[in-house]
């Protein structure tokens, strides 16, 4: 089976997610092709239906109906309703000829159809071409990917996304990371449905909600006795069973937890900034970091089977961003960098933003 995933805002971080998410799964991929924020797998197993709600940095999920040259004989649409709008993703030089080839097709079946078009662009990571249908009537998504013709099949909620993330009682906006980001890191650590994964610095329990749902044994840990209350509330709303999850009001450099299998957590990055701090200063928090995770990590690693997701700061100084030295984590704690990281992540203008970091054994 071939399938497109239209990636977000940090192609690069996405395509990482992607290929961790589809080894815990065990879906083996075939072949490979990227072009902009596309990526086609030809994967061993199908998707299953729900995929797309399992990733965080995936826009929508289609599948490869034919090759172009075969678009004449295959059926394309399936619903009830002749009138409808639609738009036609491009990633490949042959759009066009695609755009017409249906406007005069759907013409022919007697459907009443308006191809709409994309308007403007997201601010990717690296460059802009995230784009946007101009109208949110839109029935039907369709795609060209080079000499393939295919149909979008799964969006991602972002309502849900939000629901979680806004209407929870405790909200920390300043100190917690996203439901989108929680998700991209649980599919990095690779974590197995039915595995345990320890938070060490759980806050009030993102992390530990998004790995929840996503069928993942939770341990939370923070020091902030107001956080673990925060986080108890959380989850308690989230109606989970108190046995799908553990919190523990405790310092992550000392205390001890049993056996799990992954380690996934946005640390303290140390005093909120509100202002551009020089780089002596930052250099300061930089510091204090990485000498917070060597403790940690040297502590949970006689508990972590698996593999460590973290983020780090990367601190604007207002010339340049200033990031951890990720090889004295790993030179102090024993352990090895995951081929292709940290992957920056931040926002235009943010004073603080993140490298996602994994490392293993």
């Amino acid at each position: 089976m071939k399938y497109l995933f239209i990636l977000g805002r940090n192609p690069k971080l996405s395509i990482a997610e992607i290929k961790s998410f589809l080894k815990r799964t065990e879906n083996t991929i075939l072949n490979e092709a990227l072009r902009d924020n596309g990526l086609l797998l030809e994967l061993e197993k199908p998707l299953d239906a729900g995929t797309v709600d399992l990733l965080g940095g995936t826009i929508s999920i289609g599948i490869v109906l034919c090759n172009l040259k075969e678009l004449n004989r295959k059926e394309i649409y399936y619903g009830s309703d002749n009138k409808f709008n639609y738009v036609l993703w491009d990633f490949s030089d042959n759009t066009e000829m695609v755009s017409e080839y249906l406007k005069k097709r759907f013409r022919s079946e007697r459907l009443k159809t308006t191809e709409k078009t994309f308007i403007g662009f997201v601010r990717g990571q690296e460059q802009d071409f995230i784009r946007k249908p101009s109208s949110n009537l839109i029935n039907e998504e369709f795609f060209v990917f080079e000499d393939f013709f295919g149909k979008i099949v799964q969006k991602c909620d972002y309502k849900e996304l939000e629901r979680r993330d806004m209407q929870k009682p405790v909200r920390r906006e300043d100190l917690s990371i996203s439901p989108r980001l929680a998700k991209i890191m649980i599919n990095l650590s690779e974590v197995k449905e039915n595995g345990t994964l320890l938070d060490g610095f759980c806050g009030i329990g993102v992390i530990l909600i998004e790995a929840i749902h996503m069928g993942i044994k939770s341990i939370g840990i923070d020091k902030d006795n107001e956080a673990i209350v925060g986080a108890k509330k959380n989850l308690e709303w989230c109606k989970f069973p108190t046995g799908s999850y553990r919190l523990m009001n405790n310092d992550s450099t000392k205390t001890v937890v049993g056996s799990v299998d992954v380690l996934v957590s946005e640390p303290d990055f140390g005093q909120t900034l509100k202002q551009t701090p020089g780089v002596k200063e930052a250099e300061n928090m930089i510091k204090k970091f990485e000498n917070l995770m060597i403790d940690v990590l040297n502590n949970m690693k006689k508990s972590v089977n698996g593999k460590f997701v973290f983020t780090s700061p990367l601190i604007n100084t207002g010339r340049e961003r200033i990031g951890c030295n990720i090889l004295r984590i790993s030179e102090k704690t024993g352990l090895k960098i995951e081929d292709g990281f940290p992957v920056r992540e931040f926002r235009e203008g943010q004073i603080v933003g993140r490298e996602i970091v994994v490392i293993k054994r």
